[in-house]
């Protein structure tokens, strides 16, 4: 064997005991970690001995629940002489609690305790003849919207009653959101900034809506318009508030428009040669309260700000319904405005403040409203809504097709997705055949536009522009 096959053969016969010392490292050293755990153990087992000779029942169960927590929240390791896992140990600390709660005073029941009952427990009425449609929240609101019958729903079969039963309609409405203030606080307008876009221009405008409360919002004119144009005041859904659709990013920059749900579409009006005002509702955007401001730019206010309205005997959608009357205010004073040609348009939140305003301002013409037109029954009274949609006792009176009729004959354009999960498409279409209905009374039938298409939650507008060039 020459010197260098010698050397690799000590060079392997090393290598072979280095990794037999190491493995004998390792199992010494986890035998005194086992040692140590015994040891551990034995002290916790002994410490449970004490406490349970000398402690109540309940006592020791409390004792015991905080043990188990505090060794399961400080990761501890697990093995014991019986091999008991943390896990099967904390499950048999929930059942020991148990015990104490129901008055057991046998430590013999705890050890019959399957660790594992839990997981089949099914509730406290699994095992006994029950109606459960009588147990069930839903079904007593449903039950209880089929009882009522709206006293003020649409009946008219001409157009003169029909105009009788809208002058009815907008007093309780006006009543049910709270009303509106008797007079109206001077505007102060403030135009904070300019800008120059790829084709509009933006400004950045406060102006005072009521005593203590000021609103925010941009208005966009297109380039070279050579006289008064239309105004569409855009109204965000949930989400940032009104950046969300002007095509402005998180971090203030201009973004690739048609991003999010609402799809930019404060922009798509400017494209169209509409001016835009896309104002910051109440509870969205710059216009909320420090605590939603700390949980990010999505977080909205409407909790507390829509409970606090119901507490003084008013909405949040009775606010922000004032808010697009005093933005209409505003668009009168500016000579770029053509003051006879203003419309509303609203994605999901703002489709619902789009439609309550159009009903109770006869200034606007036209009114859009994506992703939110349905029956009150099949969306926010059967599924989980912002407290910001309800009016209360509204369902005594209308339901939503009725506030629509109160738009007629001026215009109307809703449109829905298929897909919609918080504002159910069958709803829709039936919401969208009583409005028809209505408008037909009038004899506006052409004033009421819609298109269902298939997405979800989303704004479109293929439709609705077509619209608005018709009709606007």
């Amino acid at each position: 064997m020459t010197r260098a096959e010698r050397q690799k053969a000590e060079g392997r016969r090393q290598k072979v005991e280095d990794r037999k010392q190491k493995a004998e490292d390792r199992q010494k050293a986890e035998g005194t970690r086992q040692k140590a755990r015994e040891v551990e153990w034995a002290q916790d087992e002994g410490l449970i001995d004490w406490a349970r000779g000398r402690l109540s029942l309940t006592a020791f169960c409390l004792l015991l629940s905080a043990f188990c927590f505090l060794r399961s929240a400080l990761g501890v390791d697990s093995v014991t002489r019986k091999t008991i896992a943390r896990r099967q140990f904390l499950k048999q600390n929930i059942a020991a609690t148990a015990i104490a709660a129901s008055g057991l005073a046998d430590f013999q029941t705890l050890a019959q305790i399957n660790p594992d009952s839990s997981a089949q427990y099914r509730g406290p009425l699994a095992d006994f003849a029950v109606d459960d449609q009588h147990l069930d929240s839903l079904q007593f609101c449903l039950s209880s919207n089929e009882a009522i019958r709206p006293s003020m729903s649409f009946s008219a079969a001409n157009r003169p009653s029909a105009l009788l039963w809208q002058k009815r309609v907008r007093r309780k409405l006006t009543e049910l959101l709270g009303g509106f203030p008797t007079t109206r606080v001077a505007l102060k307008p403030r135009i904070l900034e300019r800008k120059k876009f790829n084709g509009y221009s933006r400004e950045k405008i406060v102006f005072q809506s009521r005593e203590n409360l000021s609103v925010f919002g941009y208005f966009l004119l297109p380039e070279k318009i050579s006289s008064p144009i239309p105004a569409v005041v855009c109204l965000p859904g949930h989400g940032r508030g009104c950046d969300d659709i002007v095509g402005i990013a998180e971090n203030g920059q201009q973004r690739e428009t048609g991003i999010g749900y609402a799809r930019d579409f404060a922009l798509q009006v400017v494209e169209h040669g509409y001016a835009a005002f896309a104002i910051e509702q109440l509870g969205f955007g710059c216009r909320r309260d420090q605590a939603a401001r700390k949980k990010g730019a999505g977080a909205s206010s409407c909790q507390p700000a829509a409970g606090a309205a119901l507490l003084f005997g008013h909405t949040m959608l009775g606010w922000r319904v004032w808010d697009v009357m005093r933005a209409i205010d505003y668009l009168l004073t500016r000579s770029e405005i053509d003051h006879s040609r203003v419309a509303t348009m609203g994605i999901s939140g703002g489709g619902t403040v789009s439609l309550f305003s159009s009903a109770l301002d006869e200034r606007i013409k036209i009114s859009v409203v994506s992703g939110y037109f349905n029956t009150f029954k099949d969306s926010i009274l059967s599924l989980s809504h912002c407290i910001d949609n309800y009016v209360p006792g509204i369902l005594n009176y209308i339901e939503m097709y009725d506030v629509a009729g109160l738009i007629a004959p001026r215009g109307l354009f809703v449109e829905s997705g298929t897909r919609d999960p918080i504002f159910p498409i069958h709803g829709s279409r039936a919401a969208i055949k009583k409005a028809e209905n209505i408008y037909s009374a009038f004899g506006a039938h052409k004033k009421f536009g819609h298109e269902i298409f298939d997405d979800e939650h989303v704004f479109y507008g293929k439709g609705a522009f077509e619209f608005l060039k018709k009709t606007l």
